[in-house]
């Protein structure tokens, strides 16, 4: 990977990118709300559940089609990932936070490069024609930055267990050295999700995390919140 693609993957995984990744814990509010997450441990486990489940099943594979469609040039078929992610994802909440920091992410992409294919994809998004999934947008980003496709998957999930490692913070007593712990110990989830994506296309996208659904079914109805997921 040159140095151009090396520094352009560090800022994509940067929570300093101004996307609204910092605003959405996935249905972790709720458990720690449920006292279902009460502990480094148990969040470590949620979270390696997600990684596993949800991201390896159905925002990989996306991500995975995105880049090489985007390698390839076609619109359409970035479009056609987009779609089919959405379809995929069953929680509204999930939905609706990865369409805001997909939008997000796209808009600076195209604010920061001059390239016809985020033009026509952001237009696609625009026209209500795609939603603007984020791993979409990151897919089609890093395929664009020459980030290959394996560490582009090992990118989004670092960025996905920092941001809700983050937002563990906000809602729990979690010092430093215990998130810091938890990041290595969700090493191999990360891995596991890479490599569940690898064989899979578009058409077999199955996410199946029953009680991340159902919590997070239930925080769309909770009085007081913190993130918008």
């Amino acid at each position: 990977m040159s140095d151009e693609a090396t520094l352009e993957s560090l800022r994509l995984a940067d929570s300093f990118l101004p996307v609204g990744t910092d605003s959405v814990s996935y249905a972790l509010e709720q458990f720690v709300a449920d006292d279902a997450v009460t502990d480094a441990d148990d969040l470590r486990d949620l979270v390696a559940t997600v990684l596993r489940r949800q991201h390896g099943h159905a925002d990989l594979v996306a991500l995975r089609a995105a880049h090489a469609a985007a390698d390839e040039g076609d619109c359409d078929a970035v479009e056609r990932a987009d779609r089919r992610l959405t379809a995929a994802t069953l929680p509204a909440e999930f939905r609706e936070s990865s369409e805001r920091t997909g939008d997000r992410l796209l808009a600076l992409q195209r604010d920061l490069r001059d390239d016809a294919l985020l033009d026509e994809y952001g237009a696609a998004v625009e026209a209500g024609e795609a939603p603007g999934n984020y791993a979409v947008v990151l897919g089609t980003v890093a395929a664009l930055a020459d980030v290959p496709v394996r560490e582009a998957c090992l990118l989004a999930c670092h960025e996905f267990a920092t941001a809700q490692l983050a937002a563990a913070q906000r809602l729990m007593r979690l010092g430093s050295t215990d998130v810091q712990r938890t990041l290595d110990d969700l090493r191999p989830a990360m891995v596991d999700a890479v490599e569940a994506s690898a064989d899979r296309g578009v058409d077999d996208m199955t996410p199946f995390a029953p009680l991340v659904d159902a919590r997070s079914a239930g925080h769309e109805r909770a009085e007081r919140r913190l993130f918008l997921s």
